[in-house]
Parts: structure tokens; sequence; C-alpha cells
């Protein structure tokens, strides 16, 4: 599974890169409002730090397809070729979806709460579809489920597209999605830093520590005992 953060507050991104092996960013309107920036300057430090060969995902606004089609322009122009623009999965957006495959341009397709949604945009070209879980359980269905289904759809249909899981409030759902072999996930800066959240964790370490500082004395590491 790949693991992207969902973000745009370029800080939380560069602290999470120095940890943890990520493959990309993604962002929407949403996340870009709550930089106070505009969104181009933001997008171009984003894609500047994580490098051109990185996953980033970048969503239109328009809400015809001809004007979706004409923001995935810009967007590509601005970020790169390998970045993949994110199509709501609605009418318009199918057919945006449609014209921008043939033109070469990748897609993914967002707001998707119904597998028909995502098997829809698979169909018109999508290389990825976000199923938005927690969004999904908060409606009162099993988000998971959902994006299980999926899953099972786009291989039971020998489909190429894949599965970016989105909306999660806590690991646990991360983890159950990964057990499943669903193909990539972005996650919150906060729930990847609660990833590895456990006591039992640093105990074992403190441990670890506590009794080779014991024979070796204190702050003796192996490169200075």
């Amino acid at each position: 599974m790949k693991l992207l953060i969902d973000d745009a507050d370029i800080a939380k991104i560069k602290e999470i890169y120095r940890y943890y092996p990520i493959d990309g960013v993604t962002t929407n309107p949403s996340i870009l409002a709550k930089s106070g920036r505009q969104p181009y300057d933001v997008l171009a430090e984003i894609r500047s730090f994580i490098g051109a060969e990185a996953d980033f995902h970048v969503q239109v606004i328009a809400r015809t397809a001809e004007g979706m089609v004409e923001d995935a322009h810009r967007i590509v122009k601005e970020l790169g070729q390998n970045t993949f623009v994110k199509i709501p999965s609605v009418p318009e957006g199918f057919r945006a979806m449609q014209i921008l495959t043939s033109e070469g341009i990748r897609t993914t397709g967002t707001a998707v709460y119904t597998p028909m949604q995502a098997y829809l945009a698979a169909k018109s070209g999508a290389s990825f579809v976000a199923p938005y879980i927690n969004r999904i359980d908060n409606m009162g269905f099993d988000g998971i489920h959902v994006a299980k289904e999926i899953q099972d759809i786009f291989r039971s249909n020998g489909m190429a597209t894949q599965i970016l899981a989105a909306s999660f409030k806590n690991s646990q759902q991360v983890l159950e999605l990964c057990r499943y072999g669903v193909g990539s996930a972005t996650v919150s800066p906060d729930v990847i830093n609660s990833f590895l959240k456990n006591a039992a964790i640093d105990a074992a370490v403190d441990a670890f520590v506590a009794d080779f500082e014991g024979l070796t004395g204190k702050g003796k590491t192996m490169a200075t005992c």
C-alpha cells in the first residue's frame, strides 16, 4: 500500500517525510483554504519539496466538464506530468475524466461514497478512486466495507484503477485496508503520527537503554561505549 499525506501544511509534510517512507501528497480545496495562501504558491512549494517523481493529487474546482478540463491543464502545466488531477465522481466529472484520459492526463475520482461511483470513475479512465472512509461512517454506513467492495469490483472486472482511500479517523482503519491489499491511503499527519502511539513500545525501548547504560554508563551508546 502506498502511503500519502493528506495535508497542505509544508511544515507538517516535511516533519512526516523526515521519519516515514511516504509516497506523495494529496490536497483538496478545503485543505488549501486552511493554508491562507494562494493555491499555486502552496502547491508549487509542496511539489518542489516532494520532488517531480512523487505522487501528487490536486483537485479541480470548476463544475462543468469543460471547466474541469481547463483546470486540469493548468494544474499539470504548473505542477508536472506526475500530478494526478482529482475530479469529483459526478456526471460532469466522468465526462471530464474521459476527455483527460484521452489526452494522457491521469485522474483521480474523488468524493466517492458508493461503489457505483467508483465503478463509473474507473470506466471513465481514472487511475485512482478516493472513497471517504470516515465520512461514509458518519452517514451511517461502513466505510471500510465500501472500500473493500470497490476493491472486489476492480479485481473481478480486471480494472487497473486503484483505490486511494481517504478520510481516516484512526490507524486501525488504515491497517484494515492495508491488510486487504488496497493500493493507497492518504492520511492526515495526526493519524500518521498515531500509528506508533503505544506505551508498550516506548517502555521496551526505555528498558533497553536503561540496561545498556547500567552496563556502560549514562549516555553511552554503541558508538561511544
